[in-house]
């Protein structure tokens, strides 16, 4: 039986194949953050850009609620362990 970190860690490995994977192919990939307010993401985008979004169901996209500076894109990587797919 696979224990909870085994199973933790492979998760992990496998959405990050997943996200360099869909930044490769140059398209978007959304990040969650439990500290962003309730339906507020990060988009990563294939270039190194990241926003912070939020759904518009009206017009079936994203929002855009803010750009993040080179020095907050570094920590968000940091924190979430995203190396750099570009």
């Amino acid at each position: 039986m696979i224990s909870v970190a085994g199973f933790e860690e492979k998760a992990i490995a496998a959405i990050g194949q997943v996200r360099k994977q869909t930044l490769l192919r140059g398209e978007p990939f959304l990040v969650y953050d439990a500290n962003l307010p309730e339906g507020q993401y990060y988009m990563e985008y294939p270039d190194g850009d990241i926003f912070i979004v939020s759904v518009s169901r009206e017009k079936n996209d994203f929002i855009v609620q803010d750009e993040l500076d080179a020095i907050e894109i570094n920590n968000l990587r940091r924190k979430h362990q995203l190396p750099a797919v570009f």
